[in-house]
């Protein structure tokens, strides 16, 4: 479904919640994946065009995935340059959460060549999910705005057609 020749955004999440059953890194619950993937339908965004990731890319059965600590997300920054080396055609992330905006910061502060070479920008966006997404649902209605106008200016940047309404 996510295609690494086509990447061209990375989601990436603060944690999950817990691990899927399947293994693979998700939104954090279904309500949170059926916004992201509701709100990806409208834009136009294709699966192939984006990546998700974790900030903390590894999921320890047994113990609690809630809020990460600042190793953890220390931990997640030589995964992420490893990821984007292999996503020749990324040049946005979208930081879903306050773990995830970090660690792009971090990213961004490193100074590697692979971040001015493809002009990497870096969108601050709300966490999909629990308490980061508990509100009335006109404030839902606002934040599902605000995420996608970082998405669609993500793929304006890549060059990406946002769909026609």
């Amino acid at each position: 479904m996510h295609s690494v020749e086509e990447c061209r955004i990375v989601s990436l999440f603060s944690n999950t919640g817990e691990a899927s059953p399947q293994g693979f890194v998700w939104a954090g619950d279904d309500a949170a994946a059926t916004r992201l993937l509701g709100l990806q339908y409208q834009l136009g965004l294709r699966p192939e065009w984006i990546m998700p990731w974790n900030t903390h890319p590894w999921f320890t059965p047994g113990e609690a995935n809630g809020k990460l600590t600042p190793d953890q997300v220390q931990a997640g920054l030589k995964p992420l340059l490893a990821l984007l080396k292999i996503l020749p055609r990324a040049s946005a992330i979208v930081a879903h959460g306050p773990e995830a905006n970090r660690l792009a910061q971090m990213l961004l502060k490193t100074g590697n060549p692979l971040i001015w070479r493809r002009g990497l920008k870096v969108y601050k966006a709300r966490s999909l999910h629990g308490r980061a997404f508990a509100g009335s649902k006109e404030r839902q209605t606002e934040w599902l705005i605000e995420m996608g106008k970082a998405y669609a200016d993500a793929m304006a940047r890549a060059g990406l057609q946002l769909a026609r309404a």
